[in-house]
């Protein structure tokens, strides 16, 4: 029997388990990214392990979140990490250079290599052929010092994809189609693959836009074949020597089947507030807008960039839209510069950002009060764009630009035919902007710069043997780290700063959550399904972890939320009887006790509400080592314990 390529990679960099799914398995790690909104606790972390210098083949530490200074505390960070990583072996991608997951698709990223990052959208990385898992920043420390990386061994779901896109319908469009039939929830646990004959129709960029996404699913990664299209990306970008040819085995058996013909496709958006609540531009066509926003590491590649200058060319953007556009690395600007692009944008009315994340973490270009956005990010949640009511709509650069020239929602098929857009043949390579580190021997003579904003981050206890808390919160299904610890030009600059971000845990779903759990001293939170999904800060588990909070009760887990819980010592557990979920009221008080033994030894433990005088089940659903670092207090602890 064959393999698919995603357990080829995973093979190949096996350290200890089974590939079995379901089972936990550890992989050896050959590169790391953070970016600054998660980057100064990453290294805050590394710095506590004691190593002297970083120990994968590539680490780099990207700044393109907290960009916009209106204070001293973004730019401290800054300093900060562009000190760490001269000292520990990093290379430091400075501001203005670009989005992380762009700029590593076009300098770093190599076919068959292993890739984690502190940012949930690290999977573009599978665009190029790459495992690239988006991780908490304490699981980027640990790979960074040499340690291995585990996760619970996924599923393999194969998308099968035929045909060619018709003119004007994107990759975009391609990856909302998978989550309108997937669900955010339908990638947990898994890895989707996509292969077929349509691969060879998408360029790197498209397939890093649908890998980028993936995200959304809930998915651990997702990945595509290494072929003759990555063999040109790459001689394009001066890096041939990187190609691997990497495909799976033809005999290859799959968990799940999904067969898209891409020549089927239409355009769509995903509407508010979920990126799998999907219509068709047809049905959304002729809705007025407010504004719209071009760029994220999902749609800012050159190509992307290029059919947006050619549809604004010549034209005006409606009096009635706002347009900006963000290009992702400052390679993508200069060669819309040189090209000519770049005026074209200007001359039709577009605002020029930064090659930075931008407005998709809410920093900075809020839409109005209830104003209707289209964006071409990757996530649409509520409050997500720094305005409450915003009604944020996910599409295609080709729908956001041309809607941009009408002023109401507009199927770009109205464009007529479609010229070719070609990556060109070379791209113009200038690292100028990346910082490589001193060498080792120098090291000693580097200064690691701190600002006054940057505190050290909370450290748990080893487990105690019971708790006896208050259920601080009581919350729905899908509630996101957006939720949990939102971000925003207001915000982001705390993240070196837990005491002060933790006034903002949960603000979106209580205001009064902060000064209750503070008060309660410690406490427990109860929730829905797919708790957590969304980003992959760590700060939804720092904060609460600062505000005493021993354990989260929930229907499910999104992956990564659950494994940074894991990490700060929080007990994650979930319901056996969901229908228990409804009994229970914020303010119950819920106790557990012989809990070091259930950790150690069980599959279940019982937990009482004492308020209402009913006991209920809840699942232990942790590997061996999960059970060590929880009893040790988390990852850190566990780390020192077993150095």
């Amino acid at each position: 029997m064959g393999m698919t390529l995603a357990q080829k990679i995973l093979k190949a960099h096996l350290v200890c388990g089974n590939m079995t799914a379901g089972e936990e398995i550890g992989i050896r790690i050959d590169q790391t990214l953070t970016q600054d909104a998660t980057g100064t606790m990453a290294y805050l972390e590394f710095e506590a392990m004691g190593v002297p210098r970083v120990k994968t083949e590539r680490s780099v530490a990207y700044i393109d979140h907290n960009t916009l200074q209106n204070g001293f505390e973004n730019a401290d960070d800054h300093r900060f990490i562009g000190s760490v990583c001269k000292k520990h072996g990093i290379y430091f991608s400075r501001p203005g250079n670009g989005i992380c997951h762009q700029v590593h698709l076009e300098r770093f990223g190599i076919p068959g290599k292993t890739l984690i990052g502190s940012d949930s959208h690290t999977p573009t990385g599978g665009g190029i052929g790459m495992i690239a898992i988006g991780a908490g920043g304490m699981d980027v420390a640990v790979a960074m010092g040499g340690g291995t990386y585990y996760i619970t061994c996924p599923k393999i779901v194969k998308v099968e994809l035929t045909g060619k896109l018709s003119p004007w319908v994107a990759a975009k469009d391609v990856i909302l189609e998978v989550l309108r039939r997937l669900s955010v929830k339908g990638g947990v646990g898994k890895i989707i693959e996509y292969s077929g004959e349509g691969v060879k129709t998408l360029s790197v960029p498209e397939r890093a836009t649908i890998t980028n996404m993936g995200a959304e699913l809930g998915a651990t990664t997702s990945i595509f074949p290494s072929d003759e299209v990555t063999r040109q990306f790459l001689k394009a970008q001066c890096r041939e020597e990187d190609y691997t040819p990497l495909s799976a085995d033809p005999d290859a058996v799959y968990d799940e089947v999904v067969e898209i013909n891409l020549s089927d496709l239409a355009p769509l958006a995903a509407c508010p507030h979920s990126p799998d609540n999907v219509k068709s531009i047809e049905e959304l066509s002729g809705m007025k807008i407010d504004q719209v926003c071009i760029g994220s590491c999902t749609n800012s590649s050159l190509l992307d960039m290029l059919k947006v200058a050619y549809i604004l060319k010549g034209k005006t953007v409606h009096p009635d839209v706002s347009l900006s556009i963000a290009p992702g690395s400052k390679q993508v600007l200069n060669m819309l510069a040189q090209d000519g692009a770049l005026s074209e944008m200007i001359d039709a009315g577009a605002r020029i950002l930064e090659s930075a994340c931008g407005p998709c973490i809410g920093m900075g270009q809020s839409p109005n009060s209830g104003g209707i956005s289209l964006r071409t990010f990757n996530r649409n949640f509520e409050g997500r764009s720094g305005t409450k009511d915003g009604q944020i709509y996910l599409v295609s650069p080709e729908v956001a630009a041309v809607s941009a020239l009408t002023g109401v929602m507009t199927d770009p098929r109205s464009l007529g035919e479609m010229p070719e857009f070609k990556l060109p043949e070379i791209f113009t390579i200038n690292d100028n902007m990346v910082v490589p580190p001193v060498p080792a021997e120098d090291m000693d003579s580097v200064e690691v710069l701190r600002g006054p904003n940057i505190k050290p981050f909370p450290v748990s206890d080893a487990m105690a043997d019971e708790i006896d808390a208050r259920c601080s919160l009581k919350v729905g299904d899908n509630i996101t780290t957006d939720h949990i610890m939102p971000a925003g030009a207001k915000i982001l600059p705390l993240r070196s700063n837990i005491p002060k971000i933790s006034e903002y845990c949960f603000a979106v779903c209580d205001e009064k959550f902060h000064d209750r759990a503070l008060e309660l001293k410690k406490s427990i939170i109860v929730g829905g399904s797919n708790y957590g999904q969304g980003s992959s800060r760590e700060h939804a588990a720092l904060a609460p972890l600062y505000l005493g909070v021993k354990a989260v009760i929930v229907k499910s887990f999104a992956r990564i939320h659950m494994a940074n819980l894991i990490n700060a010592g929080i007990l994650p557990l979930t319901f056996v009887n969901e229908s228990d979920y409804d009994k229970i009221d914020q303010m119950d008080e819920l106790k557990i006790t012989n809990l070091k033994d259930a950790v150690e030894n069980s599959e279940e433990l019982t937990v009482t509400d004492v308020t209402k005088g009913f006991d209920f089940k809840v699942k232990l659903d942790f590997s061996k080592r999960q059970r060590e670092m929880l009893i040790a207090g988390g990852l850190l602890n566990y780390t020192k314990e077993n150095a």
